[in-house]
């Protein structure tokens, strides 16, 4: 047999080894002559730094690259991107957490060696601190080309710019690109493209000039630079809640998928699993020591860049310490026992199907007259969509009524929730239960005589929200009087309203005849 036929045979045994589980490697390993031991060894380093960026990242460093389950997910979403899959995802986590280390460094190595001929763009606040990643990633490229299998081209010396040789066979060469944000980027274009922390620090992103400044940057120049199929990661920490996360997830959410990672778990849905309080990374920073931070950075640095829940400043009917402060836990909760649930619907200033939020918030209050908010379904709803979603919510909560909001819509508002549990009963969701009563409201007051008993109520800590609700709280603390309407926080004051008027009061003991309160104290 030639060489050459040699060669080919054993480059086919070598593939057909990489299919393998691994008990069965391990057993040809065991049973190799030492030659061919070494080659497989040189496999299995291969096969190990194809499966992720993070697993490229303990190769090439011998393990001293930290790994965490947070870590993980990105890892993921490169994955999927090299793949093939078209994703554009944002990722939001704290400083300090090994974000920019993973996405912007290890992330576009790892994508470049699966995809030689593909073409990375990144951009940061500042055309030094993006050049620094492309510098980075340049440098691993000279130094680990014949590991990597792929090798930077002979004229290509640039932190900013450079290219890879071009695969045999093939007329493209891939390569990575690097600019400040609001930087020229003519002439160029990306198949991955990654924006990582768009704003340098809190002055930067409380500009309103400059959110905009980025913002135009972001929708006429880096984003006009996509190939077909490409892919966008926004990595950052959140600075205001107009940044660019903020304003893409208000403009387009969705398109984009997001992996929302706070220093401590705020809700069950978390993207790792954790329970609420739950550290992100306790190996490196555990609840003390994010305790301790908490208190030297302060709330509202704490709220953003920690917890990627920026908060505005506060308006002038609530405080941000009366919803903080007073806060219960899920865990806590399991303790309060209810008199009424009650589920209140704002329909959003009318009943076209191309209107507002409609306000969507469920509340209850206990036998000691203390009141919870339990949940926020809020929501660009239509007409028929808005009643069934809040007859859900009644639903899931045993609501005993379900508060209307009629100066919009009038009796067509309480007819869709009517329709909405009619269409659950028809669907047998409903397992029997009884309707909820409608209680309709015209609000002849003004705003701020309704919103001002229940904001003295939040203020001597009588009320309660269960875990995060991110933008009914947002609504409460910067609305002031004038203003349009806030659906959300309408909504919270309808349902709280019902539960502490006096009248109402009474339906927890005596005022329902079909027991559909029994069990609640």
């Amino acid at each position: 047999m030639t060489t050459a036929a040699t060669d080919l045979l054993e480059d086919a045994l070598l593939q057909h080894y990489r299919t393998l589980p691994a008990a069965e490697r391990r057993r040809i390993a065991a049973a190799a002559s030492p030659e061919v031991r070494l080659r497989l060894a040189w496999v299995e380093r291969q096969m190990a730094m194809d499966r992720s960026p993070g697993a490229l990242a303990a190769v090439l460093t011998e393990g001293r690259e930290k790994q965490a389950r947070h870590l993980d997910l990105i890892d993921g979403v490169f994955q999927r991107i090299a793949a093939g899959e078209r994703m554009q995802v944002m990722l939001t986590m704290p400083p300090r957490h090994g974000k920019s280390q993973r996405a912007s460094r290890w992330g576009p190595l790892w994508y470049l060696r699966r995809n030689p001929t593909g073409r990375v763009m990144l951009a940061s606040y500042g055309a030094d601190l993006a050049d620094d990643h492309g510098r980075w990633v340049r440098d691993q490229l000279r130094e680990y080309g014949d590991t990597l299998g792929v090798r930077l081209d002979p004229g290509s010396h640039a932190a900013s710019r450079f290219d890879l040789e071009q695969p045999r066979g093939s007329s493209v060469r891939g390569g990575m690109v690097t600019a400040g944000v609001g930087g020229s980027l003519n002439g160029k274009g990306f198949s991955l493209g990654i924006i990582d922390d768009p704003f340098k620090g809190s002055d930067d992103a409380n500009s309103p000039a400059q959110r905009q400044r980025v913002w135009d940057w972001y929708q006429s120049v880096f984003y006009t630079r996509r190939a077909p199929g490409a892919s966008i990661v926004l990595i950052n920490t959140r600075w205001h809640q107009d940044d660019l996360s903020g304003r893409i997830l208000e403009t387009e959410p969705e398109n984009w998928t997001l992996i929302d990672l706070p220093a401590l778990a705020l809700s069950d849905t978390d993207p790792l699993g954790r329970w609420p309080g739950d550290a992100l990374w306790p190996e490196q920073y555990d609840a003390e020591e994010l305790a301790r931070t908490h208190r030297a950075v302060g709330e509202r640095v704490w709220w953003a860049l920690y917890q990627q829940q920026p908060r505005p400043l506060e308006g002038g009917v609530w405080q941000w310490a009366w919803i903080t402060e007073h806060r219960i836990s899920p865990t806590a909760y399991r303790a309060v026992d209810l008199t009424r649930v009650v589920v209140a619907l704002d329909p959003a200033g009318g009943d076209s199907a191309t209107n507002d939020e409609s306000g969507i918030v469920a509340a209850g209050r206990d036998g000691a007259g203390e009141y919870y908010v339990l949940a926020d379904r809020s929501g660009r709803h239509g007409p028929n969509d808005r009643g069934r979603e809040a007859c859900l919510l009644a639903l899931e909560l045993d609501a005993d009524a379900i508060v209307v909001e009629t100066n919009y819509g009038g009796d067509m508002a309480k007819q869709a929730v009517v329709q909405g549990w009619e269409q659950l009963q028809r669907e047998n969701l409903t397992k029997g239960r009884m309707a909820p009563r409608i209680i309709d409201v015209n609000a002849k007051k003004g705003k701020r005589l309704r919103a001002e008993p229940i904001a003295q109520l939040y203020e001597q800590g009588l009320v309660h929200h269960l875990g995060e609700l991110p933008k009914l709280e947002t609504q409460m603390v910067t609305w002031l009087p004038g203003l349009d309407s806030p659906d959300r926080m309408d909504a919270a004051v309808h349902a709280l309203t019902e539960l502490a008027d006096p009248a109402a009061a009474a339906v927890g003991t005596s005022s329902y005849t079909d027991r559909r309160l029994s069990g609640r104290r």
